[in-house]
């Protein structure tokens, strides 16, 4: 027994708090350091440390012992090795001393896996069109590293806004991973002199996430896009596909949501009571970006987010798709500007025509480059 001035505390509860404490305060350093990227740490990192630990220490000061521990000169803790290992005794100060050192030991091992996966993350092949570097990777190679982040699916629209919606271009710098959405990129990057292994589209993309997950039954994902009933409808139907329910949750907002900070509070509140850990986000660009780069904070439980533009409307058959034929010959956007004439005509025939003409820049900047280093 712990004889303190107010109460008297059990070995067992003792030995339960002892427990817990360590738990909590390794998981909390841990939590807190995959927040941050890998050059963002070093005195930030040791800072945030020592206040969860302080923290979390006068809390089980407070809550444990109802008293301060500075009252009590040993405390019994159970010894490690089995049911009768029995107690040994331990002076508070020296026990809080070694949770501190556990994790900052804890702490220097995640650093070090950190360090290694932004090392791997350096020697990661992209190829640069205009102002976006898109990873050049296989859909298999892809979806084996997709374990975390944000997933942003360039076509020409995107880097046409990317040219001048600096919001636009914020979020794009934030995103883990930009794969490559149009067979018109795909012909650009030829043309550059460095190919693209493969057109990604977000509307290709989710549907083989969810193959690729279908028998992953910790893999749980929350659509929020479409129009009212778009997402629901999206959810059953690919659940029937599927053969589970890896569609959790789903909802359409409504048209301007991202104006309004009550429902994007709504959301973030629906998202969160959800036992969702991916969150896939069809509402347009750049529309989609932004909301996600402005949310995910927000977001704890949320692993992967995908923006995929269109892709719930068509899981839903709410929009049929392009054939085949037309996609793998880039002409997707024809079929598109003959299904949706009055929204899209503009984006196809004014907005995104200067690319050619970027792009031929840029070519041109490459070989006086490529004139320059010889």
């Amino acid at each position: 027994m712990i004889e303190v001035p107010s109460r008297t505390v059990s070995k067992e509860e003792v030995g339960r708090l002892y427990k817990r404490f360590r738990r909590v305060v390794l998981a909390s350093s841990a939590n807190h350091l995959t927040k941050y990227q890998t050059g963002e740490l070093n005195q930030e990192v040791r800072a945030l440390i020592h206040r969860e630990t302080q923290q979390l220490y006068r809390q089980l000061r407070t809550v444990a012992f109802a008293s301060s521990l500075s009252n009590v000169k040993q405390i019994q803790l159970p010894v490690r090795g089995g049911t009768n290992a029995g107690l040994y005794r331990k002076d508070p100060r020296k026990l809080h001393q070694e949770f501190r050192q556990a994790v900052l030991i804890s702490s220097a091992n995640i650093l070090r896996q950190k360090a290694a996966a932004s090392l791997q993350e350096s020697v990661r092949e992209t190829v640069k069109i205009l102002n976006v570097e898109i990873d050049n990777l296989s859909k298999q190679e892809f979806l084996s590293k997709l374990s975390r982040g944000v997933v942003f699916t360039p076509n020409v629209d995107h880097l046409m806004k990317l040219q001048h919606d600096p919001a636009f271009m914020a979020a794009y710098q934030q995103a883990d991973y930009r794969v490559c959405d149009s067979q018109v990129l795909m012909y650009a990057s030829k043309f550059l002199g460095k190919p693209i292994k493969a057109k990604i589209s977000g509307s290709d993309l989710f549907p083989m996430f969810c193959e690729h997950h279908k028998d992953n039954e910790s893999t749980k994902i929350f659509l929020l896009g479409g129009a009212e009933g778009i997402a629901k409808q999206a959810q059953r139907r690919i659940n029937d596909r599927i053969g589970r329910n890896i569609i959790v949750a789903a909802h359409s907002p409504s048209f301007g949501f991202e104006k309004n900070q009550q429902e994007c509070q709504f959301i973030i509140d629906l998202i969160n009571r959800s036992p969702a850990n991916v969150l896939v986000v069809g509402v347009g660009a750049p529309k989609q970006e932004i909301w996600i780069s402005r949310y995910r904070s927000l977001l704890p439980k949320i692993n992967i987010f995908l923006a995929v533009g269109a892709a719930i409307d068509f899981e839903a058959g709410n929009k049929p798709r392009a054939p085949k034929v037309m996609s793998d010959l880039g002409i997707e956007w024809l079929y598109r500007l003959l299904t949706e004439p009055k929204r899209l005509w503009k984006r196809y025939l004014i907005d995104d025509l200067p690319f050619i003409a970027l792009v031929l820049k840029q070519k041109l900047r490459n070989w006086r480059s490529s004139d320059l280093g010889g």
